[in-house]
């Protein structure tokens, strides 16, 4: 999979917005050149919710574990819920555990940073993980709607 597979897969998610941060948008430095998927039905950017899903384009401060320094490497990250990570990791998300590699690549795991909070993560997705992925990024979305409509559907929070 590549990132503009998974950028066109979860746009065509009803109600999913995709911002890619861009030199003189306002957006910290940083975050260009990332991806960051929100469930906005109006398609205006939330103003008080984190993104279901992101796809990362290098280390963060950190976060270096995943070698992202390769050229074109990627780690697609998703909130798809506790039952999918204990489903994929075997563990509850805050139980703590010694897991796979934060590098290795088409496998999916507890995210390095925010595993504890029961994201998943994939280092450069391939035909190994992609029909997982887009399962994942699917369960993401549905949450996030649901998320969205319990809060009385407000786009802005």
């Amino acid at each position: 999979m590549t990132e503009e597979e998974i950028i066109s897969f979860v746009s065509g998610l009803d109600g999913a917005l995709a911002l890619r941060p861009r030199p003189g948008d306002g957006s910290p430095e940083i975050s260009w050149g990332d991806t960051f998927f929100y469930y906005a039905p109006d398609g205006v950017m939330p103003q008080a919710t984190q993104p279901f899903a992101t796809i990362v384009t290098k280390d963060y401060p950190g976060d270096e574990g995943s070698r992202l320094d390769r050229p074109g490497a990627f780690r697609v990250n998703i909130a798809a819920g506790r039952e999918s990570f204990v489903h994929w990791t075997g563990r509850e998300p805050r139980e703590q555990a010694v897991d796979a590699d934060p590098g290795a690549t088409d496998t999916v795991i507890a995210h390095p940073v925010y595993g504890t909070l029961g994201w998943l993560a994939v280092v450069d997705p391939g035909r190994r993980t992609d029909a997982a992925v887009r399962e994942l990024l699917g369960r993401a979305h549905r949450l996030a709607r649901s998320r969205h409509e319990r809060r009385g559907g407000s786009a802005s929070g």
